[in-house]
């Protein structure tokens, strides 16, 4: 091989276990998300997103100094470049749209790679509850951004995760939620 040639594309994992729990914070973990402005403009870039076949969004929550997510990148967008799309979309239009001055986001992201369908339901499970422990809500359902609340149209789990089967609020509302 020449050293001039390009190198070969990257290849990303089967699509079949490319399902992710992710998390990440505000810088600082300031209380970003305590306004409606601010979580509709999250809700906004997510939902645009997903619209635009950069990853299938099946479950998230929005707290007031971090979000999680449960999310499949597309076929061609690595998990980076997918939370990339989220972090750099919300950081652009908060300064752009909100006037929003000064870094929003710590650096970086946790991750977490849905092992199997019980694996999918407890990430479901901790992601529907975290505003009820965190004493934002008395029941997950109360909670508008979450996807827990039955208000935003999301991606079902993947098959081999369950995505036959109830999932998301209508799964954790059979489990007692």
């Amino acid at each position: 091989m020449h050293e001039w040639a390009s190198a070969p594309a990257r290849r990303l994992a089967p699509q079949d276990i490319r399902t992710f729990f992710v998390s990440t914070s505000t810088w600082g973990r300031r209380t970003l998300f305590q306004t409606q402005a601010k979580c509709d403009l999250m809700m906004d870039v997510l939902l645009t997103n997903r619209a635009l076949g950069r990853f299938a969004l099946h479950e998230f929550v929005i707290m007031r100094e971090h979000i999680h997510l449960l999310l499949t990148p597309a076929v061609d967008v690595s998990l980076e470049k997918a939370v990339q799309y989220i972090k750099g979309g919300f950081s652009f239009r908060a300064k752009r749209e909100q006037g929003f001055h000064g870094e929003i986001w710590q650096p970086g992201l946790n991750e977490h790679r849905i092992k199997d369908a019980e694996d999918y339901a407890n990430h479901v499970a901790y992601i529907h509850e975290n505003p009820v422990k965190a004493r934002l809500a008395a029941t997950a359902k109360e909670y508008r951004y979450s996807s827990a609340s039955g208000l935003w149209e999301l991606d079902p789990a993947p098959a081999h995760l369950g995505g036959g089967r109830e999932t998301g609020a209508k799964a954790y509302k059979s489990t007692g939620g």
